[in-house]
């Protein structure tokens, strides 16, 4: 994977197209989730350029919401990301808003995990601790079938997400909320919280 932008780059482009808190914590959620993933999974040596793209994922969506993954290769081009880049952040979209389909074990990650972690920091913001380092497996999946719940993370493509890791709803979800927490504490220092 090749690295053609450094985490300062990103957090600029990031912050030039979205002003909203809430996007800014996605942004920073993801990125910390897809860094546990590369450790985790094997990809060490690529972390930065997976923690890169999930910082990036959503970088057109608040400021062109009706081009979400369409308007990023041109904003990405802004800072010279590669083609690699530009084809996983377009790809967390697949299906939905896009037509570039996840292929790469970090595309894969990311499509799973994007409305995954909506969801469990939607269950974490309810929890008295406010936090994922208390959560279990057994209450997200509680919150998982409440369809009123976070209704807008779709459960279908946490699912479709977990079929093309080969892995089962469960394995997602937990690994996801142990990603979550190896990430909250920074995220929270960032986010000023």
């Amino acid at each position: 994977m090749e690295l053609t932008v450094n985490r300062e780059q990103a957090m600029g482009l990031l912050k030039k197209y979205n002003q909203e808190p809430f996007h800014i914590l996605h942004a920073l959620t993801v990125e910390g989730v897809m860094g546990w993933f590369a450790q985790e999974l094997g990809y060490g040596e690529d972390a930065e350029f997976w923690r890169l793209c999930g910082l990036l994922h959503d970088v057109d969506f608040e400021s062109y919401p009706d081009q979400h993954c369409k308007k990023a290769p041109e904003l990405l081009a802004e800072i010279g990301a590669s083609q690699d880049m530009v084809h996983a952040v377009c790809s967390h979209g697949y299906g939905l808003c896009s037509d570039v389909e996840p292929v790469h074990q970090m595309e894969k990650v990311m499509f799973a995990v994007d409305e995954l972690t909506g969801l469990i920091g939607a269950a974490a913001r309810m929890r008295p601790s406010k936090s994922v380092m208390d959560m279990e497996l057994s209450s997200l999946k509680k919150k998982f079938k409440d369809k009123k719940f976070a209704a807008g993370c779709s459960r279908d493509v946490i699912r479709e997400g977990a079929d093309r890791l080969g892995w089962t709803l469960d394995e997602v979800l937990e690994k996801t909320i142990l990603a979550m927490r190896s990430c909250e504490a920074a995220v929270n220092e960032e986010m000023g919280n």
